[in-house]
């Protein structure tokens, strides 16, 4: 705790804040008491921004006033407070609770939770928040809650504050999904009772879709949109207005879920499995897992909503966690699996495929999804069939256009003079095809009819309600006014060969999402899939596929069956943090630790990686473990740091001897 070794303590209690300080270093992961001055004694409050002066540091650092009290020893001599940055409060108690219990079960610091909570400080907009700070006014809109009506007691599953597993209606109406409309319900209903809502989709597209299904249903004036393509003032702006005490719905990506509204009625995920709720910052916590955390300590219901189901959320039905809804009257895609067919005439689609196409352009557009974006995103020798490598780096080769010089996917080199290294060959051949050599063939099968690619380079938000032929990958689907009239599944086997525990889910989950956008009665054709996946699609059964996963992997001992834990350091570090997992977390299974394995080395330093799996039981045990074996691993680490100068081409502060990952989704990844 900082002392100043010469200060005289002065007699009688003493005010005390007690301080969270901004800093990376795990060992200083607690509150520090500080003594408040007399001139900020109004000032120092509870969630404000302060500077206060760090012993071990040496010097002043940023940080917040969790709590305030008094001093009643009066040996004992404590620094000051520095400086009171702002009179705002920027981290309710609700939040810290929050940070705090994401970061013990995930064995983080809650620091750095609140580094992706917490938007950087703009002081236009918290003059502007201090000014006006209680929001407009909001007058709820008759009817909005109507659509809740198809789904027998999900009203009062929502007044009750439950865990529902919701199954979204598939369709479009206009250029409005259903589920949007069906979670601005969700929301609306929330602020009927005077609460909040959040709602975290994956990305932007999700984000302006959700938007327009709130539109007409919740208020304008009690939108609040979260997001990184807000400019700083704007996000900082709306983050203070999550702080007030009126009621809101909040919307935005992965970090809404950390939203402080004061009074939470509703929170709700859209299509959990996606990818972009996986936190790539320290430590780590998955979107679903945060609002588990939070829907635990501040009530309120909790939604996960999508046309598939994750495994993730299937396991907390099947233990009784969560309780599975789903509407009145099942609406379905009717979908075709069709086998693949090589015909001059058809090519990659097979021949009810394309028939289906032909008259379904008669009456709009027609959406085609393909694996991956670019021309040719892979290439082989023409003669032995090897995959097509850069001379210069040993990357992988790409054709960026028809008849264009290959290009190395690593370093961008042209290909010039390309020879095969196993047979020496000197041509390539077209080992995949990408949206836009998608777009090129279907643009001679269909001669007349316009051709629209949309991926991450070519992005396309909506279209018109006229024939075209939409090649798309997943996720980048534009929106069709009233839906598609066919919608065609490509590449489906390629997209199932990929090394991922988890690309059963994924594709279903993307194939779903694009079935979901076509018309009514229109067909959906899955090609060249058969197996489970397919029946789970077919008829329109995803909850079914997700227990299959769960049994499968059960007796593999794999995710989300149990917790994986990934621990990755210098060798002794590593042997010692195990060693004292056995000894803190008694009762592992034999087979729970997998490794260690050595990994590369790094300065001469010899690293190994290991897998710990555990039951969701032994979590805090486990979390707590292996959180002291960082802090202690950081401890050394940093009594090692060279004192003085840096010496040339050696960092004066050393990199981290040990480094946790819990709730690994995939431990080969």
């Amino acid at each position: 705790m900082p002392e100043h070794p010469a200060h005289i303590a002065p007699q009688g209690p003493r005010p005390i804040a007690r301080v969270l300080v901004d800093t990376p270093l795990p060992q200083l992961d607690r509150l520090f008491d500080y003594q408040i001055p007399r001139e900020f004694a109004d000032e120092a409050k509870p969630g404000v921004r302060v500077k206060v002066p760090l012993k071990s540091a040496g010097r002043v650092l940023q940080g917040y006033i969790v709590e305030v009290g008094e001093e009643t020893d009066p040996e004992r001599a404590l620094a000051e407070i520095d400086t009171v940055v702002s009179d705002a409060v920027v981290l309710p108690d609700r939040l810290y609770r929050l940070a705090r219990a994401v970061a013990d079960r995930s064995a983080g610091s809650a620091t750095d939770v609140l580094r992706l909570a917490i938007p950087r400080r703009m002081v236009r907009a918290e003059k502007a928040w201090l000014a006006h700070p209680e929001g407009p006014d909001i007058e709820p809109i008759p009817g909005a809650t109507d659509d809740l009506g198809s789904y027998p007691g999900l009203t009062d599953a929502l007044t009750a504050g439950e865990r529902l597993a919701l199954d979204a209606p598939p369709g479009v109406v206009g250029l409005v999904p259903e589920w949007a409309r069906l979670l601005a319900s969700i929301a609306a209903s929330a602020l009927d009772r005077g609460t909040s809502a959040i709602i975290a989709v994956p990305d932007h597209r999700d984000l302006d879709r959700l938007l327009s299904g709130l539109d007409g249903i919740v208020p304008a004036g009690a939108i609040v949109r979260v997001d990184a393509d807000q400019t700083a003032q704007e996000r900082y702006a709306a983050y203070l207005r999550t702080t007030g005490a009126g009621p809101c719905v909040v919307v935005g990506n992965r970090s809404a879920v950390y939203a402080p509204v004061a009074d939470l009625g509703v929170l709700a995920i859209w299509d959990d499995g996606d990818s972009s709720f996986e936190e790539p910052l320290a430590p780590y916590a998955h979107a679903r897992d945060v609002a588990l955390v939070r829907q635990s300590l501040d009530g309120g219901a909790l939604v996960f909503c999508g046309h598939s189901r994750s495994s993730d959320v299937e396991r907390l039905v099947s233990i009784g966690f969560a309780v599975s809804v789903g509407p009145e009257r099942r609406r379905s895609p009717r979908v075709v699996i069709a086998a693949p067919q090589d015909t001059p005439n058809t090519g990659r689609i097979p021949s009810a495929a394309f028939r289906s196409a032909r008259q379904a352009l008669e009456l709009g557009p027609v959406l085609v999804q393909v694996a991956r974006p670019g021309y040719a995103p892979s290439l082989v020798c023409a003669e032995c069939r090897s995959p097509a490598r850069c001379a210069s780096c040993g990357g992988p080769l790409h054709a960026p256009a028809r008849g264009a010089t290959p290009v190395c996917s690593w370093c961008a080199r042209a290909a010039l003079g390309w020879q095969c290294s196993s047979c020496e060959a000197t041509s390539v051949r077209l080992a995949s095809s990408g949206s836009e050599r998608t777009a090129d063939e279907l643009g001679r099968a269909f001669p007349g009819v316009r051709v629209i690619v949309a991926d991450g380079a070519h992005p396309v938000q909506t279209i018109e309600d006229q024939p075209a032929l939409v090649v798309a990958t997943r996720g980048a689907e534009p929106l069709a006014p009233n839906g598609y009239r066919a919608v065609l599944l490509l590449d489906g086997e390629r997209m199932l060969q990929a090394p991922d525990l988890r690309i059963g889910e994924a594709c279903l989950r993307g194939w779903s999402n694009a079935a979901a956008l076509a018309a009514p009665g229109a067909a959906t054709h899955l090609v060249g899939v058969t197996g489970p996946v397919a029946r789970a699609l077919a008829t329109w059964n995803q909850p079914a596929y997700a227990r299959t996963e769960l049994m499968e992997r059960a007796p593999v001992k794999m995710p989300p069956v149990v917790r994986v834990a990934r621990v990755e350091g210098d060798v002794p570090q590593l042997e010692k943090a195990l060693v004292r997992l056995g000894a803190d977390a008694p009762g592992l299974s034999p087979d729970a630790i997998l490794g260690p394995v050595p990994l590369a080395d790094v300065s001469g330093r010899k690293r190994a990686r290991a897998l710990v799996r555990f039951d969701y039981g032994r979590g805090t045990a486990v979390a707590e473990s292996l959180r002291a074996s960082v802090i202690e691993a950081a401890v050394k680490s940093r009594s090692r740091r060279p004192r003085g100068p840096a010496e040339a081409g050696r960092p004066r502060t050393p990199t981290n001897t040990l480094s946790v990952r819990l709730d690994v989704a995939d431990p080969d990844l």
